[in-house]
């Protein structure tokens, strides 16, 4: 049974509309279903509209039902849904990447570092939140200091950062790098102890990072030193404002200590003042690790005198020793894992003599001789489009120019552009190989193979911070050693990552992609504020498993409202 509404259009083109009251029975014969009007109310704009409401309640009686008005006076219209009356959504914040950071901020000692500090040196307390807040931001959304305290705090749910001000951040910073030495000691061995890092042998490297500046610092009148930020060469190529920041690092890829240096410094001057550092360390010895662009003699002598050890990549199609002697060593490589082999060759003899390892990556073999071969297909297609093979030919100008195909070009006596096939062939001999010049006698050779490896993590290291994840440039600083205590902010950030992501076996854009699901949305009643959780995804339980973090409680805090 229901309530039909019928339609009649009259002469005069008006329409009226009937409330009838009608229910479906199926014909005998047909089997249809039709409509039977069991009463008429007449005209809908005649209707009692009273008359309906009290029809209403009346069944409604009956059948044990309520029937809310929403025009009778007095009366409160029906709850429709969502959130009661006195409750109110304010807004929702991040939780689950924040949450992560302030756990491994602890585990690792950092905060109780931070707070011992501050307490041995009368300060505040919430200058370790301080300290928080700065390393937690260069994972989440990296931003000025300004940006931090002014905007980012406030979408985030960190609510022992709720008192901080903009003074105890730059505060706080000034107190890192009063004691920026002692506290890097402690937080790495404190990592070190808790994931049982080998410390035998640490990795060294540089980068750059520079500033949007016309002219370098002054000297400082105090020290009568060059100030920090000086032109030089950055590592992208150019000459800019810059300051040089070396990293140190495990075999994992944790970050053992920083250092910050003027910008016009060189590699070479910066190994003496790392390697004074890291003496008082105790560790068991500082390796240098480098790429073939800072293997010369004047960088190999410097190293050894300094440094002691190095393992330093070589160039093997432009050193004639290792073009003519290296590489024709005939000796079998041993197989060290499915993916690299390793031998050892000697040159020379007594104090004289010179230790290098050649690696031999047999898939990456295999992928360097597939391109080549698409490339000489490739060019060989090219040059048949060209009846005129003159290598003054624009087009023949362009591919000798081209870093694809020109180096399997050469120019004939009677200038014709053609493939070099000898080229072709010496290309051949260096697939899937590379060669590592050391002067450590003591080093096995699957260390030596796998060790310079270990420079990818900091190149790895070095992308993150610059690049991908923490963005330690632009720099809104200009006093140096704020310059050098946000330098050391982002490193910490970067042990963070790093231990996140030695922990997970995922990448850290990952891992922050998923925990970022995870937020708190806060409410308000009359009387009372209170923060409440979302429901955790497959993934983020997954993560907080890994990491052997407890999951925040449904109802994460209540306060009595202001």
């Amino acid at each position: 049974m229901y309530l039909r509404t019928t339609k009649r259009k009259n002469r005069d083109g008006s329409v009226v509309e009937y409330y009838q009251l009608a229910h479906n029975e199926r014909h005998p014969e047909t089997k249809v279903s039709t409509p039977r009007v069991i009463h008429s109310f007449g005209r809908a704009d005649l209707v009692d509209r009273d008359e309906l409401v009290r029809l209403c309640h009346s069944i409604a009686k009956v059948c044990g039902l309520v029937i809310h008005d929403p025009l009778a006076q007095g009366e409160e219209p029906p709850f429709e849904g969502g959130l009661p009356k006195e409750v109110n959504l304010i807004g929702t914040v991040e939780l689950g990447t924040v949450v992560v950071i302030e756990a491994l901020w602890l585990r690792l000692g950092i905060g109780q570092v931070f707070k011992a500090v501050a307490k041995s040196n009368g300060c505040k307390e919430l200058y370790e939140r301080a300290l928080l807040a700065m390393t937690a931001n260069r994972l989440c959304e990296p931003q000025s200091k300004l940006g931090v305290w002014e905007r980012w705090l406030s979408q985030v749910f960190l609510p022992s950062c709720d008192e901080l001000k903009l003074a105890d951040m730059y505060e706080a910073m000034d107190l890192f790098h009063q004691h920026g030495s002692a506290i890097e000691q402690s937080i790495f061995f404190a990592t070190a102890d808790l994931f049982n890092l080998d410390v035998d042998v640490v990795f060294y490297d540089t980068t750059t990072a520079s500033f949007t500046l016309d002219e370098a610092d002054g000297d400082d009148e105090e020290t009568q030193q060059a100030g920090l930020r000086q032109f030089g060469r950055p590592k992208d190529g150019g000459w800019k404002v810059q300051v040089v920041v070396a990293l140190a690092v495990t075999r994992e890829g944790f970050p053992v200590r920083s250092w910050v240096f003027p910008g016009n410094t060189t590699d070479i001057t910066t190994v003496e003042q790392v390697k004074a550092d890291l003496k008082g360390w105790k560790l068991g010895r500082a390796l240098f690790v480098a790429d073939a662009g800072m293997n010369s003699e004047e960088m190999r002598q410097a190293l050894a005198k300094a440094c002691g050890k190095y393992l330093l990549a070589a160039r093997m199609a432009s050193v004639k020793e290792i073009k003519q002697e290296v590489l024709a060593d005939t000796r079998r490589y041993r197989k060290l894992k499915p993916n690299l082999q390793a031998k050892e060759v000697i040159i020379g003899e007594g104090v004289r003599q010179r230790r290098y390892i050649v690696c031999y990556n047999p898939k990456e073999a295999a992928r360097e001789r597939q391109h080549r071969e698409q490339v000489v297909k490739d060019l060989k297609r090219l040059l048949s489009q060209h009846k005129d093979q003159l290598a003054t030919a624009q087009w023949a100008v362009t591919l000798k120019a081209s870093g694809r195909y020109g180096r399997y070009l050469k120019i004939t006596e009677d200038n014709q552009v053609c493939i070099n096939q000898e080229a072709i062939q010496q290309a051949a001999q260096y697939d899937g190989k590379w060669v590592i010049q050391t002067n450590d006698d003591t080093i096995t050779l699957e260390d030596a193979a796998c060790g310079y490896k270990a420079l990818l993590v900091i190149e790895q290291c070095f992308r993150s911070l610059k690049q991908t994840q923490i963005k330690m440039t632009p720099m809104f600083h200009w006093l140096p050693h704020r310059i050098e205590v946000h330098v050391k902010i982002c490193v910490l950030a970067l042990l963070i990552e790093r231990v996140t992501e030695h922990t997970c076996q995922q990448p850290w854009s990952r891992i922050r992609h998923h925990l970022r699901a995870l937020q708190a949305t806060q409410f308000h009643t009359k009387e009372f504020c209170f923060f409440q959780r979302n429901q955790p995804s497959k993934e983020v339980s997954a993560l907080f498993n890994k990491l052997n973090i407890p999951l925040p409680k449904p109802v994460l805090s209540i306060s009595p409202r202001s």
